[in-house]
């Protein structure tokens, strides 16, 4: 028996104790975090699945695993000898979560699960389909918590302010916004459960979250104070008096639970069904208005500072990345190289760079068939060299004071086969229609996800997952509410239409399972055009800036103008990268963004 499969049989063990049919495990902390710090990662510990989406669930008979197109590959490998079978989530006739309860338990039964970890949107739909059957829905405990015996403390690690010269608005300011925005609403308390929204708004940030410089706390807005639940320990002198300016009360991180019951039952909250917990919900006295919550947006489209900030984190990541690039092509027949030495490699150049705080998620360093796995993430077990005649793809990030960053590169090493190049070049052509991209205003990422698809179905094949996602300042990297998808997912939040300074990822790829992958990826910011009596125009700047492996392109298979945008683009690469490089560096750039 597995180490997981013994974890899962003390599980069953304890649900029979209590009367608890199915327990759910999903992937998230006690603020709906997409990534979260270690302590949370119960359905890692249960499942042995590591990857950042999934929901586990564990009836005494059968245990299943949901997760996207993402990481069929990585769960079908990790979750061998569990006892876990993957669930394919949007493939066939899988159910989702809902409906397999719903079906495989019995009349009256009872489903359990922490509900400080789902969602008061997705509690409110178990509610709905299970009521059916009259099953009983039990959230007050954590049973993975009594399991879980060397569980991770939670973080401890202290908080820093986020100057005005990088957030370009004061937190008063934001407040006021809010302010108005829950007075629109009809509401005169805002409750405030997500850790990037909390954090936005008070410009602070954190180190609780690997990767992700963001504080485990609540945040209550009212007309003219705000209560902040966070431990008080992690916060500095700076952070203590900018809060005070603004009539921030703090709380301890717990207690937010139990204070929420004494809320006057006379006020009206407003909060948002996806970005708070469950239990936190149930415990509200009062009248509540639904709706997302207003820093969403507000933070989704960036300000002038914020924009010029993240142009120029772009700038220094390219100097990073360019300087990986011809690291690796130079040197990996000489020496070796893996890719958990190349991951460090590259942290170790974005690390030289002025403003660098950490990586911005963990870096996916991916050879050969390892790249088919579309979040595969290198570690001692699985690490192989880099050697000749394959595919090495490299989705990493630097988090800077000016910005986060998302780039994604696939390196040729060697030389590969005219399949495997006609591939490559349709990933970038891919890439480049999207960014390319003219449309009018109230277009969502769904009205132009099909521009990015368009050269990788006319070749029957998908990449499963969506195109693009936003780009969070200093927050998420994966930020709502936009995205490119040719289908709406609710649960994502990514449907919201295109705004003017809203960061936007635009990556397709090509997988091939147990042989190679193939994604190139860019980041863009919305902006408007022209606007003349058909409407207003909007269109894409491209911001990221590093070589595209020419060694994987076959021109042939691009048209006149796509051969002109890759050429246009490597020139600006060449002109703003390349000033920043030593001579030999500089000379290897000039053929790797050469006309073709």
């Amino acid at each position: 028996m597995t180490v997981v499969a013994e974890r899962i049989a003390k599980l069953r063990a304890l649900m029979a104790e209590k009367g608890i049919d199915a327990y759910v495990v999903p992937t998230a902390d006690f603020h709906q975090s997409e990534y979260v710090g270690e302590h949370f990662k119960a359905r890692k510990y249960i499942t042995g699945f590591s990857g950042s989406y999934g929901t586990a669930v564990i009836t005494q008979t059968d245990g299943g695993l949901w997760t996207d197109g993402r990481y069929f590959f990585q769960a079908e490998n990790e979750l061998k000898g569990s006892g876990i079978r993957l669930m394919k989530m949007f493939v066939g006739d899988t159910p989702s979560v809902t409906e397999y309860l719903a079906d495989a338990l019995p009349e009256g039964g009872t489903v359990g699960f922490d509900g400080r970890v789902l969602s008061m949107g997705e509690g409110q739909e178990y509610e709905e389909a299970l009521s059916v059957k009259n099953i009983q829905i039990h959230y007050s405990e954590d049973l993975i918590d009594i399991i879980w015996e060397d569980r991770p403390s939670l973080s401890t690690k202290p908080a820093f302010f986020l100057e005005e010269k990088y957030s370009g608005e004061s937190t008063a300011s934001k407040l006021t916004r809010v302010r108005k925005a829950m007075e629109d609403a009809g509401a005169d308390t805002h409750i405030i459960a997500s850790l990037d929204d909390v954090c936005w708004l008070l410009n602070i940030r954190g180190d609780d979250i690997d990767f992700f410089p963001l504080l485990l706390s609540y945040a209550i807005v009212k007309e003219t104070c705000v209560e902040l639940y966070v431990d008080d320990s992690k916060l500095n002198d700076r952070i203590h008096e900018e809060l005070k300016k603004n009539n921030v009360n703090i709380h301890p991180y717990n207690d937010i639970y139990e204070d929420i019951k004494g809320l006057d039952k006379d006020c009206t909250v407003l909060i948002d069904p996806m970005k708070m917990n469950y239990a936190l919900y149930k415990n509200i006295p009062c009248k509540i208005v639904e709706g997302a919550n207003p820093t969403i947006l507000m933070k989704a489209m960036k300000n002038e500072t914020e924009l010029k900030n993240i142009r120029e984190a772009h700038i220094k990541d390219g100097v990073a990345i360019t300087k990986f690039m011809y690291w690796v092509k130079t040197r990996y027949d000489k020496e070796t190289i893996t890719e958990l030495s190349s991951a460090a490699k590259l942290t170790e150049l974005r690390a030289g760079q002025e403003g660098y705080i950490r990586d911005s998620f963990e870096p996916l360093c991916a050879f050969a068939d390892h790249a088919a796995m579309m979040h595969y993430s290198p570690c001692e077990e699985t690490d192989v060299e880099l050697k000749s005649g394959a595919f090495f793809l490299n989705d990493t990030g630097g988090g800077y004071y000016e910005g986060s960053t998302d780039i994604t590169r696939t390196f040729v090493l060697g030389s590969v086969d005219q399949q495997m190049k006609k591939y490559f070049t349709a990933v970038v052509r891919a890439m480049m229609r999207l960014s390319r991209a003219r449309f009018l205003y109230g277009c969502y990422g769904y009205n132009l996800d099909i521009l990015a698809r368009g050269p990788i179905w006319d070749l029957d094949l998908d990449f499963q997952c969506g195109t693009g996602h936003g780009v969070g300042y200093l927050g998420n990297i994966h930020e709502a509410p936009t995205g490119f998808r040719w289908y709406v997912v609710p649960s994502k939040n990514e449907h919201h239409q295109l705004e003017e300074g809203m960061v936007i990822t635009d990556e397709p790829g090509i997988y091939e399972d147990g042989q190679f992958g193939i994604r190139i990826e860019n980041e863009f910011i919305v902006k408007k055009g022209v606007k003349n009596k058909y409407g207003q125009f909007m269109h894409f700047e491209t911001i990221t800036f590093a070589p595209i492996d020419l060694d994987g392109i076959d021109p042939e298979e691009m048209s006149r103008d796509e051969r002109e945008w890759l050429n246009n683009y490597h020139k600006d690469v060449y002109e703003k990268i390349g000033p920043h490089l030593t001579e030999e560096e500089r000379e290897w750039l000039k053929e790797y963004t050469r006309a073709i």
